[in-house]
């Protein structure tokens, strides 16, 4: 990746945050070379402070970290687009971005899997009642694969008939349980479509 440092004064360049996952802008930080570097080894975002004037890890102290995914300049290459997955609020206001919008996949539907996923996760690590997800944690891996199972079929069946919507529920209900599977077996979505993305290539 090659960068034009020299073209500001005190070789920063900008360094535009967005979610992976959801594509919503996060916030704005700036990098030097060695902020660069760090990114990429510790696998967390990390920005040159302008108003501390040293190194800074974001969710260094908060904890909400920002795990790296990908980094891209612009054609100019005196700009970053660093992609990232928020372990928290990003803003030191506790606001989801740094421009006070709530960081949703609402607008994106396939995105909103991410979200699933993450209250599926939830649900497995801190139960609670009445849940449905979490009951069905409880019951174990067997009964998890088991319903997998059953809504495979009811799927299958409704495949058969004229009527959409209770295909298209069926299917939703197949996804959910395969989801609440794969985070039973520690394997997450994006897993299965990096195999899938592997596959096509």
């Amino acid at each position: 990746m090659k960068l034009i440092w020299e073209k500001y004064p005190d070789r920063l360049v900008p360094a535009i945050v967005q979610d992976a996952d959801t594509r919503r802008v996060l916030m704005l930080g700036f990098m030097n070379d060695e902020a660069l570097r760090l990114t990429l080894e510790t696998g967390h975002v990390t920005f040159y402070s302008r108003s501390r004037e040293k190194l800074w890890t974001k969710g260094e102290e908060s904890g909400n970290l920002l795990e790296f995914e990908s980094i891209a300049t612009d054609c100019d290459r005196d700009t970053l687009l660093v992609l990232a997955r928020p372990s928290g609020p990003v803003c030191h206001t506790g606001d989801d971005t740094c421009f006070a919008e709530k960081n949703s996949a609402n607008n994106n539907s396939l995105a909103f899997l991410t979200e699933l996923g993450d209250l599926i996760a939830d649900r497995r690590l801190r139960p609670t009642d009445p849940s449905y997800t979490s009951s069905l944690f409880e019951k174990g891996l067997s009964k998890i694969a088991q319903k997998v199972g059953e809504e495979a079929v009811e799927t299958v069946i409704a495949a058969k008939d004229d009527d959409l919507d209770a295909f298209v529920n069926e299917s939703a209900d197949l996804l959910f349980h395969l989801m609440v599977l794969l985070e039973a077996k520690g394997v997450t979505l994006t897993k299965v479509v990096e195999k899938l993305r592997e596959r096509h290539n």
